[in-house]
């Protein structure tokens, strides 16, 4: 997938658990935890801004958009 998430990066920097994000977004601790690890394949925009708004972060911040090409040279890199 050509996007990649960042919201465990962004939650450690802002030293928030999955509960305590869960509780004050005010979805399921499952289902923000398969966001967290990019098990989902879609967001809602009001989830998106919830998050932000509790994180106090820009929608970038949690999202990066990746090319194919990109994402492929890193793991040559890596396998090297």
């Amino acid at each position: 997938m050509a996007i990649i998430l960042r919201l465990d990066r962004v939650m450690a920097d802002r030293k928030m658990s999955l509960n305590e994000l869960s509780a004050r977004v005010g979805i399921s601790k499952v289902n923000l935890s398969n966001l967290k690890t990019g098990k989902v394949k879609a967001v809602r925009f009001s989830t998106l801004e919830a998050i932000c708004d509790v994180l106090d972060c820009q929608p970038g911040d949690i999202l990066e958009y990746r090319r194919e090409e990109e994402k492929e040279a890193d793991l040559d890199i890596k396998e090297s």
